[in-house]
């Protein structure tokens, strides 16, 4: 049976941007970084949220013999439209977190709004992916 969840995975198109807007902007630390030359020097990048057991693995976008180049072209075009993505974080307060955030630059696609649920803001990461903070009611 299956137990917890422990990665999600995000596309990025560059792991180094990827690590830096994660860990220095967002405030995420390092998980794993281990780069496998057997694999063609794949590298396998985790970052996560202190005190949090789910990580969100940094993949670059693969090329043959995983993806055909249209299909990595596909992806690249999703995470430009930002149509990629769909990560939620949570927060006690909507507002700080959308000033803070910002502060350190990150990209945001919507200010803090209520919502019937709650007050919530979008954002961007440097590769376009379009995540959700949250502060929920009650």
């Amino acid at each position: 049976m299956l137990k917890q969840l422990t990665h999600v995975q995000v596309w990025v198109n560059d792991q180094e941007e990827a690590l830096a807007f994660y860990t220095e902007k967002l405030g995420m630390e390092l998980r794993e970084d281990v780069t496998m030359p057997e694999l063609g020097n794949f590298r396998w990048l985790s970052v996560g949220i202190p005190g949090q057991d789910v990580s969100i693995t940094l993949m670059a976008i693969p090329g043959p013999p995983v993806f055909d180049e249209a299909t990595r072209d596909q992806i690249r075009s999703l995470l430009a439209k930002g149509a990629s993505g769909g990560l939620f974080f949570g927060t006690n307060d909507a507002q700080a977190t959308y000033e803070e955030l910002r502060s350190r630059g990150v990209e945001f696609t919507q200010e803090p709004t209520e919502q019937p649920y709650g007050i919530d803001a979008g954002f961007r990461d440097s590769s376009g992916n379009h995540f959700r903070v949250a502060q929920q009611s009650g």
